[in-house]
Order: C-alpha cells, then sequence, then structure tokens
C-alpha cells in the first residue's frame, strides 16, 4: 500500500494541479521551513458566503512539501474557510498515507501551516513576493 502513496506523491510532485498564484485574491501567504529550505506560498479566492472557489500554491522544495501542498489544495476548493481553520495535522498525513520521521513531518505540514496562518488572517505577506 505503501507504493500507491509514493506514486501518488511523486505524481502530484512532478504534476502539481495547483501550481501558480492567484491576483486578486483574498486571503494569501508564504513561509518556508529553515531547517531545509522549503518554501510555500498560498492564496485563495471565496465567494460571499466564505466558501474556497479557487486555490494555488507556488513554492520549492521535496517531493513531501510539494505534494502535500497539491493535495491539500485540491482537497479544500469548495470547503468554508471556516471547516479550513479546524484542519490538523492527521488531515495531511491522511492523506500522504505513509510514515514520516520528525524531518519529514515538518515538510508535510508546512503547507498546513501556511493556509492556516493565511485564513486566520496573519500579515500578508504573498503581497510581498517577487515577480
Amino acid at each position: 500500500m505503501d507504493d500507491l502513496y509514493r506514486e501518488t506523491i511523486i505524481e502530484h510532485y512532478k504534476n502539481p494541479a495547483h501550481k501558480g498564484r492567484l491576483d486578486p485574491h483574498d486571503y494569501a501567504f508564504a513561509d518556508s521551513n529553515p531547517l531545509c529550505g522549503d518554501h510555500i506560498e498560498i492564496s485563495l479566492r471565496t465567494d460571499g458566503a466564505g466558501v474556497v472557489t479557487e486555490a494555488a500554491f507556488e513554492g520549492h522544495g521535496c517531493a513531501i512539501s510539494q505534494a502535500s501542498a497539491d493535495l491539500l489544495i485540491d482537497s479544500i476548493i469548495g470547503k468554508p474557510v471556516e471547516e479550513i481553520k479546524k484542519l490538523g495535522k492527521d488531515y495531511i498525513l491522511g492523506m500522504l498515507g505513509i510514515e514520516l520521521g520528525p524531518v519529514r513531518l515538518k515538510c508535510a505540514l508546512l503547507s498546513l501551516k501556511v493556509l492556516k496562518a493565511g485564513v486566520y488572517g496573519l500579515e500578508d505577506f504573498a503581497d510581498d513576493w517577487p515577480e
């Protein structure tokens, strides 16, 4: 079963469906993992009811960080922001489906950290992204 999940990770890493930036956006945030250099930027658009209608990510890093970002983005389109605020680490780990050590766990959870910082309205560093 791990091989199936590993193939999914590699596929999302090599061919991400949600790579890009949304401009304008309603929510955005960017952050890095200083231990390994992985970087994720997430931007969202919502409708009048607070439901995510479009989402995208930019970034670089290992297969785990980039695949988890793509999987996460795919899973939140159509969800209300209030529901996204309740997502936890088990949500991401369930999508990845493999055991991760402490170092790889930080890689896997970077996209969730960025997403939640954005929807909780922390300072919008994404407005300062280089072109």
